[in-house]
């Protein structure tokens, strides 16, 4: 054999290469596009917001000054962020995991396209669904927290007589954001590397030991990304909460009670009706802070999942 021809590439190869080249300059397009509206997004919300930070001391409605004005809308934002996180993500993750290594296809294939259908419901149907339906069946609920766990600043009364607490927009994000970290995380656990699972199975692991010791480890850095995922959607979530939340209350940790923090999502979308240049300075300069703390949670996702890359790496 000649050196030309063993050094001849294989047919084919330019067209790959090709594609390749394009492919690759079609990602990075997408990527700056990106980059370019969040980066037109926080100059609009600056130049629009920064005003809203000094105006006169009757705009922010008795709170003295725009940090008074937003750290009850921050703290409820939060707040019902985090009810939502604790119900949705021990539910997603096992729903994901009966889906990919535990139920028969022709249960798990179902199940995973009920939990899917979920995201392609409008906020605004949750919400109707939320203050209509779902509200008034969670009294008795917080009756019977109040009566048995009143002790806890958590369910101390008086109950909300209507249902529409902190504790139910919490549950109704909990279901938006299901279907999100669903999805995500039962992707990521049937990309485990199927000899992974055999080597454990192979060496007297139980089904659960083999997911902890071989399924996990693999999909943490994916099973982060779901999570912050759907920390973003809770946070940001604006007509189901302001039709769910009837929030008057500033700060309180009183998830069943009348006097509730609202979020700064559902702020806006009520507050906006005013629309003085003064008020929408204000909700301008709101929106410009849960920008800033929905970035600072992406950022701090992308540092957990770097340094648990690096950490298998080793």
């Amino acid at each position: 054999m000649s050196s030309t021809s063993a050094t001849a590439p294989p047919q084919g190869s330019a067209p790959t290469q090709t594609g390749d080249r394009i492919f690759s300059g079609i990602a990075l397009a997408a990527g700056l596009v990106i980059m370019a509206a969040l980066a037109g997004v926080f100059i609009f919300l600056s130049i629009e917001g920064i005003p809203g930070l000094f105006q006169a001391e009757d705009a922010y409605k008795g709170a003295g000054n725009f940090w008074g004005y937003v750290d009850n809308l921050l703290f409820g934002t939060v707040l019902a962020a985090t009810i939502a996180l604790i119900v949705a993500v021990p539910l997603a993750f096992g729903i994901a995991l009966v889906v990919s290594h535990y139920a028969p296809k022709w249960i798990a294939g179902p199940v995973a396209s009920v939990i899917d259908l979920l995201a392609a419901v409008p906020s605004v149907v949750f919400g109707l669904w939320g203050i209509n339906v779902f509200a008034p069946r969670m009294v008795p609920i917080f009756d019977w927290l109040e009566r048995h766990l009143g002790f806890l600043p958590f369910f101390k009364g008086p109950v909300n007589p209507v249902g529409t607490t902190i504790l139910t927009a919490g549950l109704v994000l909990a279901i938006m954001i299901l279907p999100i970290i669903t999805a995500i995380s039962r992707e990521v656990f049937t990309q485990t590397p199927v000899l992974h699972e055999e080597a454990a199975l192979a060496l007297g692991a139980t089904r659960w030991e083999m997911i902890r010791l071989s399924v996990f480890p693999y999909a943490r850095s994916g099973m982060v990304s779901a999570v912050m995922l759907g920390l973003g959607r809770a946070l940001g979530e604006t007509m189901a909460v302001a039709m769910v939340l009837s929030g008057a209350g500033g700060i309180s940790f009183n998830l069943i009670g009348q006097s509730n923090p609202t979020s700064i999502a559902a702020n806006i979308a009520s507050q906006y009706k005013e629309n003085t240049p003064a008020i929408l300075h204000i909700l301008i300069a709101t929106g410009l802070v849960l920008f800033v703390v929905t970035f600072l949670v992406n950022f701090a996702a992308r540092w957990i999942v770097a340094r648990n890359e690096r950490k298998m790496a080793r």
